[in-house]
């Protein structure tokens, strides 16, 4: 998809509990100054008004006309009938709203809403991480090449999404790559997301410093303690980002080993990928123990971590070689070495959420 190149003009919005911000992207870029609204989280009517008001204040400042509106919008949803269920973070949603439909006929062109970590994973499939990796592996001479992407979000919360061969997966209910659903390891009676948020980083800080939650720093402060950069518990610090790096690697072992591509990762936590991407690649080419005590690879392929350049070397070299075709006097190019990568959003995390929210609507529209 080239959509550096479209001359087409989309709306969009990123959607948070406090704040709605709009804007308008043509050819992959934002192409106007964007519009700040409140979201009014718990009344309806109000949040209505604003969504309509800040796609309104946008489409006003374009040089053409739109030819859709696209964005990301927390779940739960129908996310294909644009369908809004009961949001936590947005309580005046409540009972069932289409808020695309409402959209629709007030503008008059096609409007598509998804989740963010699914925007995310495909802004990061156009234009980020794959296509990054996939150009150093052609310069690298190697003929492997990846099309399917796992991306996920730590941030407030855990969010995932999957992009299969250049196509954004949403599943049968709109759930697809909900991974804050999946089991948390260290403590399987709670789910995933709550060894690996800001809060998860904050909870394990406190426990381990013996302060109270509402007394520890955030996790950029934490991160910095854990650098010698800020006063505090050095060993605390980075015991609490080994940690989050411990579950979300099961959390991406898992998924990986089922949609066999590569990894990014977005959201507020990922500034601090130093603290946590080793336990992390650690995790996912841990071992299982078979009932005779014998160790195997928890998953297929081996990881690796895309922002260690001595990895990534190995990453790219692969064990590329000649074979013989039997019968013939020809040879081909052959590389054993299964393997994933996890890296670090190449976007930004609003920035890939509003390319993949473009680059959507535009493949709905074709």
């Amino acid at each position: 998809m080239h959509i550096e190149s479209d001359s087409r003009i989309v709306l969009t919005l990123d959607a948070g509990g406090t704040n709605f911000r709009f804007g308008a992207i043509r050819g992959g870029v934002p192409i106007v100054e964007g519009v700040h609204l409140p979201s009014n989280a718990d009344q309806l009517d109000a949040c209505l008004k604003n969504l309509v008001e800040g796609f309104e204040t946008v489409r006003a400042r374009c040089p053409e006309p739109p030819v859709a509106i696209s964005f990301a919008f927390p779940g739960p949803c129908d996310y294909p009938a644009g369908i809004i269920g009961d949001l936590g973070n947005l309580p005046g949603f409540r009972g069932g709203v289409p808020l695309g439909p409402m959209l629709q006929a007030r503008f008059g062109i096609p409007v598509f809403i998804n989740n963010d970590g699914d925007l995310f994973t495909y802004g990061e499939a156009i234009g980020g991480l794959l296509p990054h990796i996939n150009a150093l592996l052609e310069k690298a001479g190697s003929p492997k090449r990846y099309r399917n992407l796992f991306g996920i979000t730590l941030g407030t919360g855990l969010g995932g999404g999957i992009v299969r061969d250049g196509r954004l997966f949403i599943g049968d209910n709109s759930v697809a790559a909900e991974v804050w659903t999946l089991r948390h390891k260290l403590e399987p009676q709670t789910n995933a997301e709550e060894g690996a948020c800001i809060r998860a980083v904050r909870r394990a800080y406190a426990k381990a410093t013996g302060t109270s939650f509402e007394e520890t720093p955030e996790p950029r402060v934490i991160f910095d303690i854990a650098n010698g950069a800020v006063e505090g518990d050095v060993a605390a610090a980075k015991a609490a980002f080994e940690s989050i790096g411990e579950i979300a690697g099961d959390v991406l072992a898992t998924a990986l080993t089922l949609t066999d591509g590569l990894g990014v990762i977005g959201g507020g936590v990922s500034g601090a990928w130093p603290a946590f991407l080793p336990a992390m690649i650690q995790e996912m080419n841990s071992d299982f123990i078979s009932p005779s005590g014998q160790a195997f690879r928890r998953m297929p392929s081996l990881a690796f971590n895309l922002e260690d350049p001595d990895q990534l070397a190995t990453f790219l070299k692969g064990e590329s070689k000649e074979v013989a075709v039997p019968g013939t006097d020809q040879t081909v190019l052959y590389d054993p070495l299964q393997r994933v990568g996890v890296g670090i959003s190449r976007l930004g995390t609003s920035e890939a959420v509003a390319l993949g929210a473009y680059a959507y609507a535009l493949q709905q529209l074709d």
